[in-house]
C-alpha cells in the first residue's frame, strides 16, 4: 500500500491483513507501556482543515506509540488561513521530509489530489461529503470482534446484515462502510427518509429502504449515523421529533432487535434524535469499542503504509 484514500481501494484479503495486524496491536492498548519501536525515525503530519476530535487524536496516538514524530497541523494555524493553496500547502511540508500526510479536508477528492502532488503517503481522513476508508475499517474490525464474540467460528459476511440508518447524505461514512462491507460480502441496508438519500444511490451495492421498522428486526448491527444539522440548509425533515419517531433507535426499536445483535454509532452522537440513551449505553452497544478501535486499527493502517506489511515481528 502507498496511500489510503478510499476504501474501494482495499481487497479482501488487504482488509483482514490491516484487521489482524489490529487485533494484535490492540494489545498494546492493554501494557502498561504503550510503545512499539515499529515506526521510530518516520514522520507523520495530520493536516486538519476541519475540526476533528476522535480521528485526529487517534490517529495521534497510533503515530506516538508506533514511535512515529507526528506533528499536527490545522488549518487555522497554518499559511491557509492567509490564502495559501491545497497544494502548496502539502508541497510544502512534504518537501520538509515527511513519510506521511493524514488529511481531512471539506473538499470531496482533496486527499486523491494531494496524493498525485506528493511523494509521501496519504491516508484520507475524511473528504467532503466523499470518504473516510480509515472510519469503515475500524467498524468492520468492531463487527468482527462482536461476530466472533457471539460464535468463535466465525468467518463468513455473507450471512450478516447491516443497516446503516440517518443521514446519508451528509455522510463521509456510508458510502466507505458501504464499499468495504460489500467487499467483505455482508448485506447492506440503507435507511433514510427520501429527502436524505444521496444522489444516485440507487446504484450504489446496497439495499435502499425509507421504512426502519420493517428491517429492525433483520439487521445483525444497527449502525445509526449522526444528523448532521450544521450542513442542512434547507427542510430535511418536519422536526426533530417526527425523525426521532420514524428513524431514531428508540427502546421501542431496540427491544424489537435480535437477541446477538449489536448497535454501532460513528460518533459524534446526538441522544435523544438519532439514537436514544437507553440504545447508546445499552449491553448490546458497541460505540466506546468503535473508539478503542479506532487507535488499533490506525495503527496498522501506519504499519501497511510506512512500515513494510511483509515484514515479520510487527508488534514485537
Amino acid at each position: 500500500m502507498k496511500h489510503l484514500l478510499s476504501a474501494a481501494d482495499l481487497s479482501r484479503s488487504e482488509i483482514d491483513s490491516i484487521c489482524d495486524l489490529a487485533e494484535e496491536m490492540s494489545e498494546v492498548q492493554r501494557r502498561e507501556v504503550k510503545k512499539l519501536p515499529t515506526l521510530r525515525g518516520r514522520t507523520v503530519v495530520n493536516l486538519f482543515f476541519e475540526d476533528s476530535t476522535r480521528t485526529r487524536s487517534s490517529f495521534e496516538i497510533a503515530g506516538k506509540w508506533l514511535s512515529a514524530d507526528v506533528i499536527n497541523v490545522s488549518a487555522k494555524g497554518s499559511s491557509v488561513s492567509k490564502g495559501e493553496s491545497l497544494r502548496d500547502t502539502v508541497q510544502v511540508i512534504a518537501a520538509m521530509g515527511v513519510d506521511a500526510l493524514v488529511i481531512r479536508h471539506s473538499s470531496s477528492g482533496a486527499p486523491a489530489q494531494a496524493a498525485n502532488w506528493v511523494d509521501a503517503s496519504v491516508v484520507n481522513a475524511g473528504d467532503g461529503t466523499h470518504e473516510h476508508p480509515t472510519q469503515a475499517l475500524l467498524d468492520a474490525f468492531t463487527m468482527r470482534r462482536h461476530f466472533r464474540l457471539v460464535d468463535p467460528g466465525f468467518a463468513d459476511w455473507s450471512g450478516k446484515t447491516v443497516a446503516i440508518t440517518g443521514d446519508l447524505t451528509h455522510s463521509r461514512v456510508v458510502r466507505s462502510n458501504v464499499l468495504l462491507l460489500h467487499t467483505l460480502g455482508a448485506r447492506v441496508l440503507l435507511v433514510a427518509p427520501p429527502t436524505l438519500l444521496p444522489s444516485g444511490v440507487d446504484s450504489w451495492p446496497a439495499e435502499v429502504h425509507t421504512d426502519f421498522d420493517e428491517v429492525i428486526d433483520q439487521v445483525d448491527i444497527a449502525m445509526m449515523l449522526r444528523v448532521q444539522r450544521e450542513r442542512m440548509s434547507g427542510g430535511y425533515f418536519p422536526t426533530a421529533r417526527e425523525y426521532t419517531i420514524g428513524y431514531g433507535l428508540t427502546p421501542e426499536r431496540l427491544a424489537r432487535m435480535r437477541p446477538e445483535a449489536a448497535v454501532m454509532h460513528p460518533g459524534p452522537m446526538n441522544r435523544g434524535l438519532e439514537i436514544s440513551a437507553a440504545a447508546a449505553d445499552a449491553a448490546a452497544s458497541r460505540v466506546l469499542d468503535q473508539v478503542a478501535a479506532g487507535v488499533a486499527v490506525r495503527m496498522s493502517v501506519l504499519y501497511h503504509l510506512l512500515g513494510g506489511a511483509n515484514e515479520t515481528g510487527a508488534t514485537a
